[in-house]
Order: structure tokens, then C-alpha cells, then sequence
């Protein structure tokens, strides 16, 4: 693309910082992410059109286009090309971005509604006038209608017809064209053939031929109106789909309550636009009222409701220091909390943000189906030419209508609508149930596992370790000493082991720490050296050999200094209440559960032991999880990996689909296709569950939409489908994939005691 590209002012605006804070997130210097709403995309094709488009462009990193949901996520360096490029660029291509974000999500659906409502009463209204035309116009021929009356019926109806084509059919030449001009040809070439070609030839008749040469007035205003209410409904269904991210993204209210000290000693409020929020600022949440941004609470005690967010229901308990998250529900009392982060960096719009990637990425069966379809357009237009020429040699009179019910009835929007309507129905249901997924082919991969490796603390643990025992190792030792070493040690680090030693409070500052992944930290106190972890780990350190014998079905950590071991950390974690029944729900359902664990063997195996799992590894390095799980991979299993540390980052990232705790590291999270934001395993048997309902509805789409384009091409190409029947039948279909795919916007929620169906075989 040229650098002389000329932007247009609305666009310019996004590159300034105070507005694009609202909808645009900053991952680093080099890296920015936006969702965008993009008017005008119709099929896949409109989509892949975009990303062709912009994966071109010096600095955009990645971009995905949903033509479900109408949402480009993309990903662009903002050193290298500012937003307004990009955005002109899609612009240019035919379509209409705009920023996603509360205040424009409901207005374009709402005006997309009222333009495709406007477009289906002109057509509706065209379809009647002109049929009637059409039927005093046959019923005159048979009873004898002089020639001025015949041709007074052809204008009327060619007036009718005109704004039905320019108005109403218009979306399908716009995309017809765009997809022409970027060299491919798109679902609606076909659609915008047939009803051009039809008029303008019904044009010629009206005017240059005879009164016994059939005209197309009527076929042309029925299969717009037909075409365009399966748009409308499409576009309905589309709306449904999007209520999970659009649920997320309301949550937050418009206003909120900044706190400032007046005169006295008293704190003034003052309501204010969110968008006059800062980092730093103190706002006030009464109870009943929704949390407006992440930030800290300084002052109150009560309770808030996260379901929005985690799927789970019960309260939580919230007093000073604790952390806020945007759009909970306070509950019983009110608070003051300082704002940490607004807009785009909460919690909330992280999740949003994931949502829209998972729903946007299309798996290898979409992209199949998208190449697929693309292939089958053209080959149409190949077949309507053949069509064509064989009935002009046959029976030249019904030569054009015939190519017309071609031309329309094998349109492949249905092949094209089945993976990404069902996905974009699934993972909206699975966020509402707590388990939020990232990537789009996770659904996919999730039902084709059958191999569950699980890590022990934080996974299939509270991962609420508390210290049970403290032994010192050396009479000189004082365990006050000890624990505010360890504490100071440990205090940057959100690992389960790290919390329960950071219980006690330590003035001790530890400086030039550094983590070893699966072994512990080290760091300087004072001058002095010290490392906490696992015993070898510290023995490194003072070539000492703690020869302690480990507590059965205890965490056993040790503290060192350069001279000697000092101390050893007994830590217990408690099994997660529902984590029993779940895995063997999964069991049940033909998946393998095991443990690999960091952890010493007492505490693994007797969690394994009360979860009945024989196939359990302790001790593991992340290098050492990653090779077994390699291993089981060239085995021929299809592994799922749950897990929440920083050491199962890697094997996160090397399993065929990832599952991150929701209370788990940022880097863990990162790696993983999934993540339970709830943290109960339950909504790990409702994922696998929906996974493998969504399996059936994509092959049941799948099987409908080849299905019906091998049956309807031959009917078609028979004459035996007229052009206002080839408009229902496309219609129709494209409405069944979609119907078929809102079956997974409800379901079972969540819980403890929800049943999950048997393993099925590929074929089901």
C-alpha cells in the first residue's frame, strides 16, 4: 500500500491518546490490540477479503475478522502504522470500520437493524405491488388484454421493481463489487449476477422486445425480498449470539462517583462520565451499584458478586486492600477504592478482549470450509455459463430462468456460516458458565481430547497453602528470622507456596531476586545471599545436604543462606471440594487423568490416591512436563493440560488445548487456550461437554449445507426450481445453520453435579 494513502479526519481522531484510551489496549510499546466493528461483511468471504487485506501491511501483527459477529480483532505496531492507516485501508476495501466499544456496540447494531428492516419493507412492499401487476398480466393474456394494457403492466412493474433492485438489493452489488475488485469472487457474485442480469434484461424486453418475450419483474423483487428477510433473520440470530461479550462490555455502567476532599475533613462526591476517569482517582460503590474499574479498596467492608465475570455465585468477601474488579456488583456496604486501571487494561475488557480472539480465530474445518466455498462459487458461475448455453440450444425461452435459480439457489453462505455461528454461540455460552476461551480451535481440539494431565497445587488444591510447621534446621536459628526471610523472598511472586509464606509480614527488603522456573528464588538481604525452594535447589547454594526426612502429605520448602540450610517450610494444601466428582465425570466421558507435579511425591500421591488416580509423577521439572507430555503426544493422544503456575507455562503452550486457572499466573494464562475463571474444575466437565455438542452442530451444519447445494445445483440446472423458490431455498438454509447454532447459547450451567455425556465416536 502506498505511504501517500490519504486518511480521512473521522479516522485520524483514533491516533490521539485520549481517544483511543476508551477502546484501544496497550500491550507494550511495540504492540497494541483493538477489537473493531466492520459494516458491510455479508459472508466469509468479506472477512478473509479484510485479512488478506491488511496482513499485508507493514506492522500489523495479526488480524482475524469474525463474519459472525462482524468483529476484527487486530493486533498492529504503533511505531510502525497508526490506527488511522489500518482503518482506511479496511475502508477502502469496501467496508465501514468503527471502534467497538459501549457507546457504539448498541447504536450500529441498532442502526444496522433499521437500514435491513427498511430494505425488507421495500422489498416486501415491491413483491406485492408487482405481483400483482404480474397476475392481471397473465390473466390478461388469456382473456384477450390489448397490447397497451399488457405494456402498461411492464412499466408499472418496472417502476416498482427499480428502487426494490437500487434500494433493497444493493448490499448484495456493493459486496459483489468489493469482492470483485480484490479479485475474488465472493458468495454474493452469484446473487448480484442474477438479479442484475434478470433486470436488465426484463429492461431490454420492456422496451425493445414483444409482449409474447417473458419478463423477470416479479422473479427479481421475490427472490430479493426473500433473500434479504434470510439476511434480516441472519442478522437477528447474529445479535443473540453476541450477548455474552456485549453482556460483559454493559456491565460497566456509564458514570461514576469520584471522591475529593472538600474544606472540611469530609470527602465531597461527584458524579462524572466514566470516560473522566483516571488511574488514581478514589471512587465511591454504594451497595446495590456496579464497580466502574479495577482498583483497591482504602476504606469499608462488604462483599461483591463476580458471577458476571467467573460464573460462580457466591460472594466475595472484600475489605481493605483487596482487590476490586470492574464490573461486579457490590452488595451489603459501601466502599472507597483507589483506581488502578480503566478502560481497555481492567480485568473485564481482558476477558472481552480474549472472547472476541476466540470468536474471531477460525479453526482448520472454517478455513477449510471458507477455501472451499470459494472454489464452489466459481465453479457455479461456470456451470450457470454451461446452463446456460444448454437450454438456449433446448428451449431457449426458459434459458435465462433457469440460469437465474442456478445462479441464486447454490449460493454457499450456509458452508461458510456453519463453524463460525456455532463457535461464536458456544464460547458465548461457556463465558457466562466460567470458562472463558481464548483461542477458536480449542473448542475443537477439546472435543477430541482424550488424555487429561493435570497439575496438583492451585489445579486440583485450593491452592491455599498454609504453613503448618516451621523446623529449624541449626540451634542458632530463630523462626521469626526465618519467616521474614522467606517472606521477603517470596514477596514478588504469586505462586500458592509464595502466599502462604507471605502470611507473615517482613520489614526485610530482598533485592536481585531471580526466579528459577520449578526450583525456587534467590535473592539478597542485607548484603547477603539466600535462596528458598527445593532442597537441592538450596543445597547449591552452600553445598549442604539437608538430611531432613519429609512430613507424609506435606509441601516440604527449605531456606538457605551461603553458609548453611536454615530452616524447612511445612505447607498443606487442601483438595478442591468439587474436583472428585469432576474428575470422574471426565473419566467417565473416556478421558485419562494424571498428575504431573513440581510437588514431592508425599503430597501428590495422597492426592492422587483420594482422586484414584494411579498415573501421577512428582518432582518434575517444567522441562521434565513437557517431555512427558511430548511423549504421550507421539503415543497418538490428544492431550489437555490444566494447569496455573509460571513452571506450567511451557507445557501449557505445547498441548494440543490448554486449560489455565483463573487464579493462576498472567504467564500461565497467556499460554493457554482456555481459562476457568471460576477456578472449579466443574466448568471443566460443562467445557467438555458444550465442546463436543458444538462437534455435532458444526457436522450436522456441515452435513446440511453440502447436502442441500448437492441437491438443489441438479434441480436447479433441470428447471425444475424457479428463480422466487432458488431465493427461498438459499435463504432457508442459511437460516437452518444459524437456528441449528443458537441451540448452544443455552444449556446446562454450570455446577458440581452436571452430567456430561459418554465418549462419542468420530462418526456420531
Amino acid at each position: 500500500m502506498s505511504d501517500s494513502l490519504t486518511i480521512d479526519e473521522r479516522f485520524e481522531a483514533f491516533d490521539r491518546p485520549a481517544v483511543a484510551r476508551g477502546f484501544v489496549h496497550e500491550v507494550d510499546a511495540h504492540s497494541n490490540e483493538v477489537t473493531l466493528m466492520v459494516d458491510g461483511i455479508h459472508c466469509a468471504s468479506c472477512s478473509m477479503t479484510i485479512e488478506k487485506g491488511l496482513s499485508g501491511i507493514e506492522g500489523v501483527k495479526e488480524i482475524h475478522v469474525n463474519p459472525s459477529t462482524h468483529h476484527a480483532n487486530l493486533s498492529w505496531d504503533p511505531t510502525r502504522v497508526p490506527l488511522s492507516r489500518l482503518m482506511q485501508s479496511i475502508a477502502d476495501l469496501g467496508f465501514a470500520p468503527h471502534p467497538l466499544h459501549e457507546d457504539t456496540r448498541s447504536t450500529l447494531n441498532v442502526g444496522e437493524y433499521h437500514a435491513a428492516l427498511k430494505r425488507l419493507i421495500v422489498a416486501g412492499l415491491g413483491m406485492m405491488q408487482v405481483m400483482t401487476y404480474a397476475v392481471a398480466g397473465y390473466a390478461g393474456a388469456f382473456e384477450g388484454m390489448t397490447s397497451e394494457y399488457q405494456q402498461f403492466f411492464r412499466l408499472l412493474s418496472l417502476l416498482v421493481a427499480t428502487p426494490v433492485v437500487f434500494y433493497a438489493a444493493a448490499p448484495f452489488f456493493r459486496a459483489a463489487i468489493t469482492d470483485l475488485s480484490q479479485r475474488r469472487v465472493g458468495m454474493d457474485v452469484p446473487v448480484a449476477l442474477a438479479i442484475g442480469i434478470a433486470y436488465v434484461a426484463s429492461v431490454a424486453i420492456s422496451f425493445f422486445g414483444d409482449l409474447r418475450t417473458e419478463v423477470y419483474f416479479d422473479s427479481v423483487v421475490m427472490f430479493t425480498f426473500f433473500l434479504s428477510f434470510g439476511r434480516f433473520a441472519e442478522m437477528l440470530a447474529r445479535h443473540r449470539t453476541m450477548a455474552a461479550s456485549e453482556a460483559l462490555s454493559e456491565s460497566i455502567p456509564a458514570t461514576a462517583i469520584r471522591l475529593h476532599k472538600g474544606s472540611g475533613a469530609e470527602w465531597q462526591e461527584e458524579e462524572i462520565p466514566l470516560g473522566q476517569v483516571q488511574s488514581g482517582d478514589r471512587l465511591l460503590v454504594r451497595p446495590g451499584d456496579t464497580v466502574p474499574a479495577d482498583g483497591n479498596v482504602v476504606w469499608g467492608d462488604s462483599a461483591t458478586d463476580e458471577s458476571l465475570l467467573t460464573g460462580e455465585s457466591q460472594p466475595n468477601t472484600r475489605r481493605i486492600g483487596d482487590q476490586l474488579i470492574g464490573g461486579s456488583i457490590n452488595l451489603t456496604g459501601p466502599l472507597h477504592f483507589v483506581v488502578t486501571d480503566i478502560g481497555p487494561d481492567t480485568v473485564l475488557s481482558g476477558i472481552a478482549r480474549l472472547l472476541e480472539r476466540a470468536q474471531g480465530e477460525r479453526p482448520r474445518m472454517a478455513q477449510l470450509a471458507d477455501r472451499v466455498a470459494g472454489y464452489f462459487v466459481a465453479g457455479v458461475l461456470l456451470i450457470a455459463t454451461g446452463v446456460f448455453f444448454t437450454w438456449l440450444a433446448l428451449e431457449p425461452a426458459r434459458a435465462l430462468t433457469v440460469t437465474l435459480s442456478v445462479l441464486v439457489v447454490t449460493c454457499p453462505c450456509a458452508l461458510s456460516l456453519a463453524t463460525p455461528a456455532a463457535l461464536t454461540a458456544a464460547t458465548g455460552f461457556l463465558a457466562r458458565n466460567g470458562l472463558l476461551v481464548t483461542r477458536g480451535s480449542a473448542v475443537e481440539t477439546l472435543a477430541r481430547a482424550d488424555t487429561l494431565l493435570l497439575d496438583k497445587t492451585g489445579t486440583l488444591t485450593r491452592g491455599k497453602l498454609k504453613v503448618v510447621a516451621v523446623r529449624l534446621l541449626s540451634p542458632e536459628q530463630d523462626q521469626r528470622r526465618c519467616r521474614a526471610i522467606a517472606a521477603a523472598l517470596e514477596s514478588g511472586s504469586a505462586h500458592p507456596v509464595a502466599v502462604a509464606l507471605n502470611e507473615v509480614h517482613s520489614e526485610l527488603v530482598a533485592d536481585s531476586i531471580q526466579v528459577i522456573s520449578g526450583r525456587g528464588i534467590e535473592g539478597v538481604i542485607n548484603g547477603r545471599r539466600y535462596r528458598i525452594g527445593r532442597a537441592d535447589f538450596v543445597a547449591e547454594l552452600n553445598n549442604g545436604n539437608p538430611d531432613i526426612t519429609p512430613q507424609p502429605g506435606v509441601t516440604t520448602v527449605y531456606l538457605a543462606d551461603e553458609d548453611t540450610t536454615m530452616a524447612a517450610f511445612d505447607l498443606e494444601d487442601a483438595l478442591r471440594p468439587e474436583a472428585a466428582v469432576a474428575i470422574d465425570q471426565l473419566r467417565a466421558a473416556g478421558l485419562t487423568p494424571a498428575i504431573l507435579s513440581g510437588d514431592t511425591i508425599a503430597p501428590v500421591q495422597r492426592i492422587a490416591n483420594e482422586l484414584q488416580i494411579t498415573d501421577f509423577h512428582a518432582s518434575l521439572l517444567p522441562e521434565e512436563k513437557l517431555t512427558d507430555m511430548q511423549a504421550r503426544r507421539a503415543a497418538g493422544r490428544t492431550i489437555a493440560m490444566v494447569g496455573d503456575g509460571i513452571n506450567d507455562a511451557p507445557v501449557l503452550a505445547g498441548a494440543d488445548v490448554s486449560i489455565a486457572m483463573g487464579s493462576g499466573s498472567t504467564l500461565a494464562q497467556a499460554s493457554a487456550d482456555l481459562i476457568l475463571l471460576g477456578g472449579g474444575l466443574d466448568r471443566l466437565v460443562v467445557g467438555v461437554q458444550q465442546s463436543r455438542k458444538t462437534q455435532r452442530v458444526i457436522r450436522q451444519n456441515m452435513i446440511w449445507a453440502i447436502a442441500y447445494n448437492v441437491v438443489a445445483l441438479p434441480l436447479a440446472a433441470a428447471g425444475l426450481v424457479a428463480p422466487w423458490m432458488a431465493a427461498i431455498g438459499m435463504s432457508a438454509s442459511s437460516l437452518i445453520v444459524v437456528l441449528n447454532a443458537l441451540r448452544l447459547v443455552g444449556g446446562e450451567s454450570a455446577g458440581p453435579g452436571s452430567g456430561l455425556q459418554m465418549r462419542e465416536s468420530p462418526a456420531t
